[in-house]
């Protein structure tokens, strides 16, 4: 006798128990109509093997499944070197911060050019860089205008959204195949609630933002192409490495020809 094969994931807590079988499964075995007996798991560092029987009400027929499924369990090693990279780079956390901020937070790992927000949503997350490039920007008149760019060890928001509750009016492009933690608005307000150091953490944070905002208007205010641009390098000596010219330049309020001769001083008039 063939025995069908259903492929699904488990999601698991730390002892092991079944807690989540994506609807996929349950709705191929509806079709049977048959109660489900001597469910057994078997586990095997990340995958588990099912067996279990359906056994048909007016027959001895007894089939037997196996199901093979990968299990989603969170890797943290890497979100607790993430956190303590914010405790060293901003300001110390506590153990039962750092485990509550672990349990609470998500990993993620995109490719270069993708869009992890855009304009007019509603935008409730936080995200740490843990390695990679994220660039904001909107739209006028069809053209892209980037806003901020944000690098390892930076955070970013949509900030307006994010503390407002309104739709947001960026987009964030990932520049490079990017890693970082997303954290919740919610997430966010009871940590803070919770952990003095956390709130601490937050303030730090929405200075160093504040201070960035307040040199980039000074900037546009009062410098030449030349300053802005120098100072940009100053500040972030590989960017030219990291980040295509022509979203430098949308950034320092230049156009490409103009950042073209500042960097090569021969073009100059």
């Amino acid at each position: 006798m063939t025995f069908p094969l259903f492929t699904t994931t488990f999601q698991l807590n730390p002892k092991n128990t079944i807690l989540v079988v994506y609807n996929s499964f349950f709705k191929t075995l509806s079709k049977f109509q048959h109660p489900i007996k001597n469910l057994k798991c078997h586990f095997r560092k990340k995958k588990v093997k099912t067996t279990f029987s359906m056994f048909p009400l007016r027959t001895i027929t007894k089939l037997k499944f196996r199901l093979t499924a990968k299990l989603d369990m969170k890797d943290t090693s890497q979100i607790e070197n993430a956190i303590e990279l914010i405790s060293n780079n901003y300001t110390p956390l506590t153990t039962d911060c750092k485990k509550d901020l672990t349990n609470a937070c998500r990993l993620v790992s995109l490719k270069k050019t993708t869009i992890i927000e855009k304009e007019g949503q509603f935008s409730d997350k936080l995200y740490f860089i843990i390695s990679g490039c994220v660039r904001a920007f909107y739209y006028k008149e069809d053209r892209e205008i980037t806003d901020w760019f944000a690098f390892e060890n930076d955070f970013i928001c949509s900030n307006n959204s994010f503390y407002q509750n309104i739709p947001s009016k960026h987009n964030f492009e990932l520049l490079e195949p990017t890693t970082f933690l997303e954290i919740t608005r919610e997430v966010i307000f009871d940590l803070i609630d919770k952990h003095h150091c956390f709130e601490r953490l937050g303030r730090i944070a929405v200075t160093k933002t504040m201070l960035h905002l307040q040199q980039r208007i000074v900037s546009i205010q009062f410098e030449t192409a030349q300053q802005k641009f120098e100072n940009l390098i100053n500040v972030r000596r590989d960017i030219i490495q990291r980040v295509p010219l022509t979203h430098i330049a949308s950034y320092l309020g230049i156009t490409l020809e103009t950042l073209s001769r500042i960097r090569n001083p021969k073009n100059r008039i």
